[in-house]
């Protein structure tokens, strides 16, 4: 299998086969993230990711999940996703999920029609990350969409059948926007309605304009105590039909898991004994990245 470069997946991808399609993320201005910044986008030649899967299969015959990397992979062509997949399915009779990050951008981009030529070829689960429902933060962060983008995308995607887990960025407003962006993330969330539902919290990665930024005085993160309070709005003001919530990531203080809306009752009154002092949170030793 050849890799370029350093690989990012989502933690629920550990023990998947990472097919890396595309280098890089054909975005790449996110304010805070540094994954793909040595990176130049580039979609690899089918031949060279069919060889790929080639080799993969025959190493590993009971392959049953496919991550598809790098950074925002639904912005491959669709003629050539849809080769991929078929020798996904051909050289690999075990497989049952096939996955990739994306953005509300890619989705724009694509049609109806081409999402669910997608889903029928065995593209099933997309990793989206809208990192804030606040327009203002989008805006600072360098997303390249706003909210209402967002639900369009979350739209096509359920309507080709596509499952979606949206992850949010806790601290992405800094202190002078935090509860507009806890706020607005909740409704992004009823508004996209995604199967799984995550948060991450925010790490000011050097060489970023995040860090820039935090240099020049133009962005502060809150203190712990006001990440637990937008997580606790989110969790809160948010109502998902059924959402499985996680925030197991380790850059988290407080790792918390259930079902939204069954389990925000419960939820609630941990995050609430945790701003009272009452549970132990994460040690900062713990957080390293």
């Amino acid at each position: 299998m050849k890799y370029e470069g350093r690989l990012w997946r989502p933690p629920s991808e550990a023990r998947s086969l990472i097919l890396q399609a595309t280098i890089g993320c054909s975005h790449n201005l996110c304010t805070y993230c540094g994954m793909y910044r040595d990176k130049e986008y580039r979609v690899r030649d089918l031949e060279g990711i069919l060889g790929d899967i080639e080799e993969a299969a025959r190493s590993e015959p009971m392959i049953r999940k496919v991550f598809v990397a790098d950074g925002d992979a639904l912005a491959m062509e669709t003629g050539q996703w849809l080769e991929i997949l078929r020798s996904l399915r051909e050289r690999m009779p075990q497989l049952r999920r096939v996955s990739c990050y994306a953005t509300a951008i890619n989705l724009m981009e694509k049609s109806d029609d081409e999402l669910l030529m997608l889903r029928e070829a065995g593209l099933s689960l997309l990793y989206i990350g809208p990192e804030s429902g606040d327009d203002v933060t989008l805006r600072r962060i360098v997303k390249g969409a706003t909210f209402d983008d967002h639900v369009e995308a979350a739209r096509k995607a359920h309507a080709a059948g596509m499952k979606q887990s949206v992850i949010f960025l806790l601290g992405a407003g800094g202190i002078e926007r935090t509860e507009e962006h806890a706020s607005g993330s909740a409704h992004l969330i009823t508004g996209m309605d995604p199967d799984y539902l995550s948060m991450l919290t925010l790490t000011v990665i050097p060489g970023t304009p995040q860090q820039r930024l935090e240099d020049q005085g133009g962005f502060t993160l809150p203190a712990v105590e006001g990440l637990l309070r937008e997580l606790r709005t989110m969790v809160a003001d948010s109502d998902p039909t059924q959402a499985l919530f996680r925030t197991n990531h380790a850059s988290n203080y407080l790792p918390l898991e259930g079902r939204l809306p069954r389990d925000r009752d419960r939820i609630v009154a941990v995050i609430d004994s945790a701003l009272k002092g009452e549970i132990p949170l994460r040690p900062e030793y713990f957080r390293s990245l």
